[in-house]
């Protein structure tokens, strides 16, 4: 039997969702359903109770959920200590992500991982934060990428990036020409934001009464894509993180004015199970995220090397 066969039933057990397993491992859903129906008739019992939604994995399946599980977790160890004696990195990566963290930045790092280690295969889903976490949690992910990250607990985390925070305004604002502006000029202005449940949304607000600012928050969303359209056509203006909004810049399609006066920075940091060993590949990804060396935006896009990442956008 296959190790792909019992991590495809895995991760159907583990998503509840025939699709969603397929969405996550690149292939097409019959692929996945097959697997499962070939596995059933080996073992000679259901696995998953089908007549429910979402899925459910039945007694059997469940019990034989854990122990896939465990084989998986024990030839993955295996392999990687063999790795560590010869050094090689190969493998795959699990990378569970916020929104805002970027398609392009991720795509980048991604790029220069596989130029050094092209036998890893590098696997990245963007997520609601609690996602991030829950995916961590469960050992679905190895490293997680997340704003004001938790620390302590089950988890630890690595400072990563501090991006400054900017007003975003689109090409046509009165404000677009302005090279920086004082909070007080935000006062009053119509407001496009994120949702109320996300932690740079709250520490956004008391910045915004530190500083005596109030705005008209005219639509709210759970990810920075869905922001940084609202702010295209007109609705509002927003503040993001540099970083977040690099395309649309070099484009035009947004301008970006810094804040003057304040020092407000979105921290972000990589979080990971405090009690599990990473893999000398997710060790290696890491190396590579905080490494100061890592070549520049500029570089990447002059060698003509940027290639979307393996992405799975899920919603909220």
């Amino acid at each position: 039997m296959q190790l792909k066969t019992l991590r495809l039933f895995c991760d159907v057990v583990a998503q509840r969702s025939f699709s969603k397993a397929a969405a996550l491992n690149d292939v097409s859903q019959s692929l996945v359903s097959q697997t499962v129906n070939s596995l059933e008739n080996r073992v000679g019992v259901s696995l998953i109770d089908r007549s429910k939604r979402p899925l459910e994995p039945t007694l059997a399946g469940a019990k034989y959920a854990t122990g896939c599980r465990q084989l998986l977790e024990s030839f993955e160890h295996l392999e990687d200590s063999l790795h560590r004696i010869t050094d090689k990195v190969s493998g795959h990566v699990r990378i569970a992500a916020i929104y805002s963290v970027g398609l392009l930045e991720m795509g980048q790092y991604i790029d220069w991982f596989r130029d050094l280690h092209p036998d890893v295969e590098v696997k990245i889903d963007f997520l609601h934060p609690d996602q991030v976490y829950e995916r961590i949690r469960a050992d679905k992910s190895e490293l997680g990428l997340v704003s004001f990250p938790r620390e302590g607990g089950e988890f630890r985390s690595r400072q990563w990036q501090q991006q400054e925070v900017a007003l975003v305004v689109p090409p046509n604002h009165p404000m677009s020409q302005q090279r920086s502006v004082s909070p007080s000029q935000i006062n009053g202005l119509d407001f496009v934001s994120f949702t109320e449940d996300l932690k740079f949304r709250r520490k956004l607000d008391r910045w915004l009464k530190s500083a005596g600012v109030s705005v008209n928050t005219v639509h709210q969303f759970d990810n920075v894509e869905n922001i940084k359209r609202s702010v295209e056509i007109g609705s509002g203006v927003a503040l993001l993180p540099l970083q977040t909004v690099a395309r649309e810049r070099d484009y035009g399609s947004l301008k970006t004015v810094k804040l003057r006066g304040v020092d407000w920075k979105r921290p972000l940091g990589i979080v990971q199970k405090r009690n599990r060993k990473l893999s000398i590949a997710a060790t290696r990804f890491v190396e590579l995220l905080l490494d100061k060396k890592s070549p520049s935006r500029k570089e990447s896009t002059k060698r003509g090397s940027h290639k979307t990442p393996s992405t799975c956008l899920l919603a909220d």
